[in-house]
């Protein structure tokens, strides 16, 4: 399967354990990988064979701004959840990443999430 990567996307989240964490919106920074078949658009070169991966980024920025998850695997969740009501998209991996969340150490959670896994 072909893929789309969508790398460093820094979104401002409601996101955390602690009530310190929940005062604010705070970085986060997701890369992704959509599988899906490219054939089509490669053969047409027409954005309406493919993924509009600019409105699907505003779609996820949407939809992250009004969570209010408190881990990061939940947020990965609601994200794979966005990209996968994109009929072109068959499986999506989701890297969230939360830069500082310890004192000198990033820390990211990444899964895999397919059609077949809703």
């Amino acid at each position: 399967m072909d893929q789309i990567h969508i790398r460093q996307l820094k979104l401002s989240v409601v996101i955390g354990v602690y009530p310190c964490e929940r005062k604010a919106p705070q970085a986060v920074i997701v890369d992704l990988a959509l599988h899906t078949d490219l054939q089509v658009a490669g053969r047409s070169d027409r954005l309406t064979d493919t993924i509009d991966y600019a409105e699907l980024v505003a779609r996820i920025r949407k939809a992250a701004a009004k969570s209010r998850c408190q881990l990061l695997e939940a947020l990965a969740e609601h994200i794979a959840g966005v990209c996968l009501r994109e009929p072109r998209i068959a499986a999506v991996d989701v890297t969230v990443a939360k830069p500082g969340a310890l004192s000198g150490v990033d820390v990211a959670v990444t899964l895999h999430r397919s059609r077949s896994s809703l």
